[in-house]
């Protein structure tokens, strides 16, 4: 479980440096525009998951405190949930990425931001939400086609 815990920073990392240390260069920009980049977090997940799907589903579906509890104390509950952590902390941060070059926030506001979304997920969304709220004084939720 300590490999897998170790190699699932690698399926991520390369990503978000791409975002946070070279959000204009044009390979970062090509490969963020395609949701590939989420794929190796969510098919760990997966693979991690779906086998313990019966244990699983009945905590989750009914979730207590010492359940999940009990669930996240082990080195494989943590495994788990540290690969949820990544996959849909990326997906966030991808979100960021381009929302704050579609709204034009700068890199160098947004690249400290990223790195808390990286760091402490909700957090850094809080943080993005507001600079966004601030730049462009409209809603983040509302997208335009």
């Amino acid at each position: 479980m300590e490999m897998l815990f170790s190699i699932s920073n690698l399926l991520v990392m390369p990503f978000w440096l791409l975002m946070i240390l070279l959000p204009r260069w044009r390979i970062t920009e090509r490969v963020m525009a395609s949701l590939w980049p989420l794929a190796p977090a969510a098919l760990l997940y997966a693979a991690l998951v779906l086998p313990n799907m019966a244990t699983l589903l009945p905590a989750l579906s009914n979730p207590e405190l010492t359940t999940i509890a009990a669930l996240l104390g082990s080195p494989a509950g943590a495994t788990v949930a540290w690969v949820h952590f990544l996959a849909f902390d990326l997906f966030v941060g991808r979100w960021v990425y381009w929302d704050s070059r579609r709204v034009r926030l700068s890199a160098w506001l947004v690249s400290p931001i990223l790195f808390f979304v990286l760091m402490v997920g909700p957090l850094g969304l809080v943080l993005y939400l507001g600079a966004r709220l601030f730049q462009t004084r409209a809603p983040a939720l509302v997208t335009e086609s």
